[in-house]
């Protein structure tokens, strides 16, 4: 009788959800606050809108290079420690062996039913650092383009973000007209982008919908009304 193959489908786009994310939630909630402060200061929109625009370039700049720093930095960790389990590897076998065994007791083998398969991860050196790599350390080898696509990523999230909470005032002339459909936007644009950030990460969507929107409201007040009382 014919089956039908079992096909698996997983998310593997882990680390440019991360990226856009991190890029979206600050591109959407800092340049928000900051017009939101304005706003409660000044009634000139070409005020408000070189200031928004300076921020989401510093921003986004700014983002941008500390998800390259933070890529390069995990890539050298993995190769740092990919060369200390190489020479462990070679130099102390035995301490290796037993550790893979570990591993293995971890999760529920016996020493007699781990031990043939540490014999014969013993006869392959590479996968045997590769196997001490994923399972004891818990790194994962990083792709060479990973800190670049990091980079380009979290900036570009931020610069769309950004626009959001921006993009009345560069086509509204008065400023309190413009923070209101400016708050009215981003509120939306925070509640379709938590609602979709959960449903990728695996949290209740409603519940991240509901969470950012409040962040992102809540340091736009805080913002308006520390402008409105110090002007």
């Amino acid at each position: 009788m014919p089956q039908t193959p079992h096909i698996e489908r997983h998310f593997t786009a882990s680390n440019t959800v991360r990226d856009i994310v991190i890029g979206m939630s600050d591109g959407l909630t800092v340049p928000f606050a900051l017009t939101a402060g304005l706003s409660g200061a000044v009634n000139t929109t070409s005020i408000i809108l070189t200031a928004g625009l300076a921020e989401i370039a510093a921003g986004s700049i700014a983002m941008g290079l500390g998800g390259y720093l933070a890529a390069k930095s995990d890539a050298e960790q993995y190769f740092s420690e990919r060369v200390r389990e190489e020479t462990e590897v070679c130099e102390k076998p035995e301490v290796e062996a037993g550790e893979v065994a570990d591993v293995f007791q971890s999760y529920g083998l016996t020493a007699e039913e781990s031990q043939p398969v540490v014999d014969a991860l013993r006869k392959q050196p590479q996968g045997w650092v590769d196997f001490m790599m994923r399972f004891e350390l818990g790194l994962e080898k990083p792709d060479p383009k990973r800190a670049l696509i990091s980079a380009a990523t979290i900036a570009g999230a931020y610069i769309a973000g950004g626009f959001i909470p921006l993009g009345p005032y560069i086509v509204i002339s008065v400023a309190s007209t413009a923070l209101i459909v400016s708050t009215v936007v981003t509120l939306i644009a925070l509640t379709i982008f938590g609602y979709s950030k959960g449903h990728f990460t695996g949290e209740s969507p409603v519940r991240s919908a509901l969470q950012t929107v409040l962040i992102g409201g809540l340091a736009a007040t805080a913002a308006f009304i520390i402008a409105r009382a110090i002007s």
